[in-house]
């Protein structure tokens, strides 16, 4: 006997903001697998921004506010993956 696949309703402003960052989830998409993609995106620009700012691209005192600037753009990661569904 097999389990039907579970169906999820993202709200609709979670799915704009993922849309931004390219993930575009149906309904059998596990809130966590996009939660896991998004942070992994999120990490991956961070580790772009520690680089730039090691090779000189930027003055470290600017370095606090382009992290804050990077944050604000993922406020999905702020919430549980539970959160995100209906």
């Amino acid at each position: 006997m097999s389990v039907p696949p579970a169906h999820y309703r993202y709200h609709p402003w979670v799915l704009e903001v993922l849309a931004r960052h390219g993930a575009r989830p149906t309904p059998a998409t596990p809130p966590e697998l996009v939660h896991d993609f998004v942070n992994d995106l999120y990490r991956y620009e961070l580790r772009r921004l520690r680089a730039a700012l090691l090779a000189g691209e930027f003055l470290k005192v600017e370095y606090y506010g382009r992290v804050v600037a990077l944050r604000g753009r993922y406020p999905l990661l702020s919430l549980k993956p539970w959160q995100w569904v209906v």
